[in-house]
């Protein structure tokens, strides 16, 4: 996605459960990433936990096993970089759809951190070290936090009359 991320503030949720789950692939970039979700969960006064699974295909797999243990949120975190063959394309197709489902199926936040690019150039300018322009970490977590905080105010759901 082009341009600047919206300047929302991080909402409390004092309790609330996230899982951040992370690839290991590019394991210093995910680790970025994670330092990055772990900074907006402790802004929101949330507890976090740190899942690691192998890459990012098994993203969906791990959100799905963490709601089933009662987690409120999750966010997924990885690094896929495009390679020579169509082997980028059915990944990354793969785990955007499996985090969709698994956010609809149970109807909780999944905050989207996989970080889907051309060189290895582009995912450190978006994984939230000091020369970096973006934190997709610390966004990806504001925006599953953002959105377990409307879950949990009814008052944010009634209907327009």
């Amino acid at each position: 996605m082009a341009g600047h991320a919206p300047d929302v503030k991080v909402k409390e949720m004092p309790g609330a459960k996230i899982a951040i789950i992370s690839a290991t692939w590019h394991d210093d970039i995910c680790s970025d990433l994670i330092a990055g979700a772990e900074r907006a969960c402790a802004a929101a006064k949330a507890v976090s936990t740190v899942i690691r699974v192998p890459g990012s295909f098994e993203l969906p797999l791990a959100a799905q096993l963490a709601f089933e243990k009662g987690f409120d949120a999750a966010v997924v975190l990885g690094v896929v970089i495009q390679g020579e063959t169509p082997h980028f394309d059915y990944v990354c197709q793969g785990v955007t759809q499996g985090v969709m489902d698994v956010s609809l199926k149970f109807s909780k936040p999944i905050g989207f951190g996989v970080l889907t690019v051309n060189t290895i150039e582009q995912a450190i300018a978006r994984c939230g070290r000091p020369e970096s322009f973006e934190d997709k970490g610390f966004d990806s977590a504001v925006a599953a936090i953002e959105l377990a905080y409307i879950a949990a105010n009814d008052r944010l759901l009634k209907p327009i009359k």
